[in-house]
């Protein structure tokens, strides 16, 4: 019988492939894909939303209230006003694909963690750590470009301290029923300075320090940019919606 099965199978997807002559058959003409340029001559996305234009961090707030960030604005870069605590997007998001320009102080200062250490956030939920990993080992889990604590970057892609470095993030929003259950987990691509570090990777649950991750149920959140004590500047950050 099951030889029987296997051959009417067999016999059933061969006669499906013998049968399609036309290469118009196979052809999928809906939906098709919308347009999507560039602004002006700038490498921006047409349908990109700038969070950090050069000028103003109008698209932020402070974590600690929601008052007005406090970071420094210069020269078209923010940097890091230690103590000033975190800061978020006003804007909330789901999935999403992130652009930013990170930049390590260039004159060193501590060691592992310690040195030119920050992190993006997803749903203020979801860390990409950033960190001075250029000749300055620290737990591989932490290092620059881990998935903090969950996910080991493929390979160590740093720029010594000082120079400008690139992520291209493709953040997956994890799914959760209307009873708060989870039903679909999250995942992040990372691409640093041009280089795969984080290949469609799972994310476990919620970044924590100390501890394993947690899964309860949220919405769509903001983009969040840590201050961990470093003065870490960043420049061109912008995302779309996916």
């Amino acid at each position: 019988m099951r030889k029987f099965a296997l051959f009417t199978t067999l016999a059933f997807s061969i006669s499906a492939h013998a049968q399609i002559t036309d290469p118009v058959a196979t052809e999928v003409w809906n939906p098709i894909p919308r347009v999507v340029g560039f602004q002006g001559t700038s490498p921006i996305p047409s349908d990109a939303i700038i969070l950090f234009n050069g000028t103003n961090l109008e698209q932020w707030v402070s974590d600690k209230d929601g008052s007005k960030a406090q970071w420094e604005v210069k020269d078209g870069i923010v940097t890091v006003k230690a103590g000033t605590g975190d800061i978020k997007t006003k804007q909330k998001f789901g999935s999403c694909q992130l652009h930013l320009e990170f930049r390590t102080p260039a004159v060193v200062e501590g060691n592992g963690q310690g040195r030119g250490n920050s992190g993006v956030f997803f749903q203020e939920k979801y860390e990409v750590q950033i960190l001075d990993n250029y000749n300055n080992s620290t737990y591989p889990n932490g290092q620059c470009a881990a998935v903090y604590k969950q996910h080991i970057p493929l390979v160590n892609a740093c720029k010594a301290p000082g120079e400008w470095q690139t992520y291209d993030i493709i953040f997956t929003a994890p799914v959760f029923n209307k009873d708060g259950v989870k039903v679909a987990s999250g995942y992040f691509t990372v691409i640093q300075n041009g280089i795969l570090v984080q290949n469609h990777v799972e994310i476990k649950g919620t970044t924590e320090y100390i501890g394993l991750p947690k899964n309860d149920a949220h919405g769509m959140g903001s983009i969040k940019l840590q201050d961990h004590g470093n003065p870490m500047s960043f420049r061109n950050i912008w995302v779309r919606e996916l």
